[in-house]
């Protein structure tokens, strides 16, 4: 193979009006390397891959691929080169099936394809699985399975395992060790520096469309890139941020305050209650099986567990948009179990879903309406008229106080990053008020280091102020930093709690993760129980 890189970039720009996406970026990734991008969100991450991709045109600067010159002008260019990319938001068609699906890349022997995947990654799939009832896990397999069936000479993939459990993305991780030990090449955009020590041969950090440093992994400890990312040194980081984005950190004098200090004394009453909840599938199988959830005021409570196993179903039933079969779910105390999301966003439960793009926010819809959905009533003028002016002024603070970069509050949803969407998602359910309870799902899902820390914050300040939590997350080690009690979902039945703080909780949980341990939970006081038959696989 020639020696010729397998993408060198040099000198690239792209602005979107004033705002300078990319600024002069050079970049080199060599033939069968993982090449790790890291970044603050709205660094030029995305606008980068898209840039590779053939969905952006560069404004300056050039690119070649395995030494040709490389100018795609459409995403179809960049396959046709050889590149495959798997973006952050998925390109599915969710009334199709996982084989509908894939039928739509027009491969010759598709099925043998497949089954080469399988084999040689362990990427297995159920062909005739509706995409729209797959859970986002699932989704982002169908996706990675489409990229790799076209045998790419370049892989790039933007924060594939931000919807992946811990088993998942090692095997992800897996993966693209494999690609690179092929001879092809990698670009790996992602948050976590775990990942980074474990899958990269290299390592390059973009901070405000410019290059900030980098290099080879070689010579480059990971702690190293912490300062290069947030501007502070990495023991700087409580052990919740940490384990976001899978770095281990020895807790120091100054990190133990912060880590040690969870929720402050639990309060009368429920914040969220939910009894003998369950939720049928159309084939007679139970989704949820009789679960039983009591979050006190001033507590904050996590739920771990492999991918697929109730988390969705549960969220979408607190949500409102799945009404259970059987059980009562209340907040602080009033029973919501028919009610509309409207009605339960007025009884102050706040809801980050784990599918923000889809299912958290409207991307046609500018910043400031997607911050106060369901509550522009506090800007109306005579009843039919709104103040946009307020509006937007109100939305420009909340723009400042959470970080959300934003070309303002007017710029349309869809142009902000993943990561500052998720931002503004989260930022509209804190300021509900009353906000009695948080059900989040993956909060911290595709957030930079720095905003990790502060959605942690603002968390622990909501529950401070007297607001229970609910926090779903496949990342273990910042459930048992952030959370006071972690139960874990398993075959549609919530099993434990573990106090938080146990010496012996992470092994705990491990466990029940297996089902090794089949103790189902109130989650306020375990109870021995088998799991009923027709549960959840």
């Amino acid at each position: 193979m020639s020696d010729a890189p397998a993408l060198e970039i040099t000198g690239l720009g792209k602005s979107f009006g004033p705002v300078h996406a990319l600024d002069g970026v050079d970049l080199v990734v060599r033939p069968g390397t993982v090449h790790c991008l890291l970044g603050e969100n709205g660094a030029g991450k995305s606008t980068l891959c898209h840039v590779i991709g053939g969905s952006l045109a560069p404004d300056t600067g050039g690119l070649r691929l395995y030494g040709e010159p490389y100018a795609p002008r459409r995403p179809a260019d960049a396959l046709a080169a050889g590149i495959a990319m798997v973006h952050q938001h998925f390109s599915l068609v969710p009334t199709l099936t996982v084989g509908e699906n894939l039928r739509l890349l027009r491969l010759r022997d598709l099925s043998g394809r497949v089954e080469r995947v399988r084999d040689e990654y362990g990427l297995d799939l159920d062909l005739d699985a509706r995409v729209g009832d797959l859970p986002v896990g699932l989704r982002q397999r169908v996706e990675i399975v489409k990229a790799l069936l076209r045998e790419p000479r370049l892989l790039l993939l933007d924060e594939p395992t931000g919807v992946l459990d811990p088993a998942a993305t090692e095997a992800l991780l897996d993966t693209c060790r494999r690609i690179a030990e092929s001879g092809r090449a990698v670009l790996l955009v992602t948050h976590k520096l775990g990942e980074v020590a474990r899958a990269g041969d290299a390592a390059t950090v973009l901070r405000g469309g410019r290059i900030a440093g980098g290099g080879p992994l070689a010579d480059l400890p990971v702690e190293r890139l912490v300062p290069l990312m947030i501007g502070r040194p990495a023991d700087s980081l409580d052990t919740s941020l940490a384990g976001s984005i899978g770095l281990t950190v020895t807790p120091t004098a100054t990190t133990t305050a912060t880590t040690t200090a969870k929720s402050p004394p639990r309060r009368p009453g429920s914040a969220l209650r939910l009894d003998a909840v369950s939720v049928r599938r159309a084939d007679g199988t139970y989704a949820l099986d009789g679960v039983d959830l009591d979050i006190a005021p001033g507590e904050i409570v996590g739920i771990a567990g492999v991918e697929g196993n109730g988390q969705s179903e549960l969220m979408a039933v607190l949500g409102g948009s799945t009404a259970p079969d059987s059980g009562t779910v209340a907040v602080g105390g009033l029973d919501v179990t028919r009610t509309t999301p409207r009605e339960r966003t007025a009884a102050g439960l706040g809801l980050v879903p784990e599918d923000r793009h889809h299912e958290g926010c409207v991307p046609q819809l500018s910043v400031a309406d997607n911050l106060y959905l369901g509550r522009l009533d506090r800007f109306r003028r005579r009843r039919l008229f709104l103040d946009r002016k307020a509006m937007l002024r109100a939305a420009e603070d909340v723009l400042t106080e959470h970080g959300i970069r934003a070309d303002g509050p007017a710029a349309p949803m869809s142009s902000l990053s993943g990561g500052n969407q998720q931002k503004v998602v989260l930022a509209r359910e804190l300021a509900l008020d009353p906000l009695r309870c948080l059900a989040a799902a993956q909060p911290t899902r595709g957030l930079d280091v720095g905003a990790v820390s502060a959605v942690h914050g603002r968390i622990r300040t909501a529950v401070a102020q007297g607001a229970g939590a609910l926090v779903v997350s496949a990342e273990l080690d910042e459930l048992l930093a952030l959370c006071d009690r972690v139960a874990v979902a398993y075959r549609g039945r919530l099993l434990g709690p573990v106090p938080a703080d146990a010496p012996d909780a992470r092994e705990r949980i491990g466990r029940l993760m297996t089902g090794a341990d089949g103790t189902a939970t109130g989650v306020t006081e375990a109870t021995d129980g088998p799991v009923r038959e027709g549960a959840a696989p």
